[in-house]
């Protein structure tokens, strides 16, 4: 099975274009949902977490303030390492556990941070969402209400887009109208069918 992992920066527009490949058929494992349930309370990460970073991360219902925790470790270099040494070990064990369970022709894996986090030896390509900038900006600034400074530390703390770019093996353009995404994400889909059935035929010769 073939697996694509997609990444961009931020308000590129990850979610929409993973959902365009659900309605076509395929599964997507997003590592953002996964982390989501490891920080859950009852879970053993949330006991980790709160033990490492304590109390003041949590919620007047004493869940675990995302916003509040990636404040924290945002500009500390080693409060994030120590997020990411508790977090990313569970998440791809949960990644390859789903990939192994599939059964369709591919997969895609949404890694927000597949590069910097080192995620990609998890897929067999890398699927970059690439937007301007001012793009970027504005969604983001549209559905979370950050102002433009927040938005530009937080694109500053990513690796840039020349270096996403470098990266990739296949790019979805997503500065246009739905109509144009929908073209894109279909022409991206037909294409991993076939790279999905050719490398399917190495395999059984093989």
């Amino acid at each position: 099975m073939l697996r694509v992992g997609l990444t961009g920066g931020i308000g590129s527009g990850k979610s929409t274009i993973a959902a365009l490949f659900v309605m076509r058929g395929v599964p997507v494992i997003d590592t953002d949902e996964i982390a989501r349930g490891l920080t859950e309370p009852g879970q053993e990460t949330f006991d980790e977490i709160v033990r490492a970073f304590g109390d003041t991360i949590l919620d007047e219902n004493r869940r675990i303030d995302r916003h509040r925790l990636r404040e924290r470790v945002f500009d500390n270099t080693d409060e994030r390492r120590r997020l990411e040494t508790i977090l990313h070990p569970r998440i791809r064990a949960i990644v390859r556990e789903k990939l192994a369970a599939l059964e369709t022709p591919y997969g895609i894996v949404v890694v927000p941070l597949l590069i910097e986090s080192g995620f990609s030896d998890l897929v067999d390509r890398v699927l970059v969402v690439d937007a301007m900038e001012n793009v970027q900006i504005q969604r983001t600034a549209s559905r979370s209400g950050l102002s433009e400074p927040e938005i530009r530390k937080i694109m500053s703390a990513q690796i840039s887009r020349a270096q996403r770019l470098q990266q990739a093996n296949d790019v979805i353009e997503n500065n246009g109208d739905r109509k144009q995404l929908e073209a894109e994400v279909e022409r991206m889909h037909q294409w991993y069918l076939s790279l999905a059935t050719t490398t399917k035929k190495t395999d059984r010769k093989a």
